[in-house]
């Protein structure tokens, strides 16, 4: 293959962006709205396609669910960049700045990132949500969906280009490589000085491919092995809600919960009652003392045993691994040692134990009292996000408009020379 015409034009295209002001790029954001809101009925077509294919293929439903569209996504989508277009233009603000002892005056400037590649898998509304944040931080951005959502992707980024032709926007910011084959990924991967930055968006293998091939310098994100650790002080019934939540409202997410910890002070309380939750809707796979605290397992409910392998596996399912726990600290040992590094929660009452939880795990996403469902840029306030970075450098945890941008320095001097 060769993509080398399709990465010149978006240089070109992030060149012209780069020099647009926020007036400009939020006109221009405004038609991508109003142009995938008229194109909703065939967005939806297109989707039914990719929906129907990947149920012929097999899909598993919590994936289907990744992989669908209806309006009520569509309008959280357009929900989001309207979020956006309310935020502060994130490029060319002084972010700091100060005067040397020889008169010379530095700023800290932030500047867009250049051109980024997205590889991601299903969910189409990734398309627009990466789409809306590379644009307005004056990025150009090469997405690159997985063929179960090719049709869906491509009326989406027609779209998004007609509406960036309407609004007096730059449509060659923006491209799809839609020629479903592998061989495109790696053409990607390895396309230095064309693209500053690649972001991995999907599974621990698109990812561990990724970061095990690009020459260009990766974001990554990770998978989401996350926890929920119900203390031995947490408040049954809002505990319950919780782990409902975190494992049944989304399982396909990458914010899912897949093990629950539980103290053994509240297993015998906590386990009939989750069981009976559970029944007929997630499969509980339980250490021995999780298992036997369930007396009388309701019939419908799908009961197995756990196996080594179910700690360090992200389902991505209505499964769920239980272990009990005799201490906070083992707790947070069997998460150091499983854990990913995404979304780890505790439920208590007690304010000493939350604190240590929070200070001694090591995860982009630390949550007392909540469900890790909330690890998301919409929900942070982002209006959308390019994923959840499980690094440490340039950006962590849900990634905003601001992770896409970098800095300069701008240096004004009165004539001065270096001794």
């Amino acid at each position: 293959m060769n993509l080398e015409p399709l990465f010149k034009s978006l240089k070109q295209g992030q060149n012209r962006l780069a020099g647009q002001n926020r007036r400009e790029k939020d006109a221009a954001l405004r038609s991508v709205i109003a142009a995938l809101d008229a194109g909703r009925r065939d967005i939806l077509a297109a989707n039914e396609k990719d929906v129907s294919e990947a149920r012929r293929k097999g899909m598993k439903e919590a994936l289907i669910d990744r992989l669908s569209l209806n309006d009520s996504r569509i309008n959280a989508t357009l929900e989001g960049i309207e979020a956006l277009i309310r935020q502060s233009d994130p490029v060319n603000n002084v972010k700091s700045y100060w005067t040397l002892p020889n008169g010379l005056f530095i700023e800290e400037i932030t500047v867009p990132l250049g051109v980024a590649a997205v590889i991601y898998e299903s969910r189409p509304n990734v398309t627009v949500d990466v789409f809306s944040l590379a644009y307005k931080a004056g990025c150009g951005v090469l997405l690159r969906g997985s063929s179960s959502a090719l049709e869906s992707n491509r009326v989406l980024v027609r779209a998004i280009k007609q509406g960036l032709e309407t609004g007096g926007g730059v449509p060659n910011a923006v491209a799809l490589a839609d020629s479903g084959r592998r061989e495109e990924i790696q053409e990607i991967l390895l396309a230095r000085g064309w693209i500053d930055a690649v972001i991995p968006r999907g599974g621990k293998d698109l990812i561990r491919q990724v970061v095990e091939n690009a020459r260009v310098p990766v974001i990554e994100t990770g998978a989401g092995n996350c926890h929920i650790y119900a203390d031995a002080s947490a408040d049954i019934g809002k505990a319950l809600d919780i782990i409902e939540n975190a494992k049944v409202q989304k399982p396909g997410a990458c914010n899912a919960v897949e093990t629950l910890l539980i103290h053994y002070g509240i297993v015998s309380e906590i386990m009939p009652l989750l069981a009976e939750r559970f029944a007929g809707r997630v499969e509980l796979r339980c250490d021995p003392r999780s298992k036997q605290a369930i007396a009388a397992p309701p019939a419908e409910l799908i009961l197995k045993d756990a196996e080594e392998s179910d700690w360090e596996t992200e389902f991505l399912d209505y499964i769920l691994a239980v272990k009990t726990v005799n201490s906070l600290e083992e707790a947070i040992g069997h998460i150091r040692r499983y854990g990913t590094g995404h979304s780890e929660a505790i439920l208590t009452g007690d304010i000493g134990s939350a604190e240590t939880f929070g200070r001694m795990v090591d995860a982009a996403c630390v949550y007392t009292n909540a469900s890790t469902r909330f690890t998301d840029g919409g929900e942070f306030g982002f209006g959308a996000e390019l994923g959840i970075s499980t690094q440490k450098f340039h950006a962590r945890g849900p990634m905003g408009v601001n992770a896409l941008t970098s800095i300069k320095y701008r240096i004004t001097g009165q004539g001065q020379i270096r001794p």
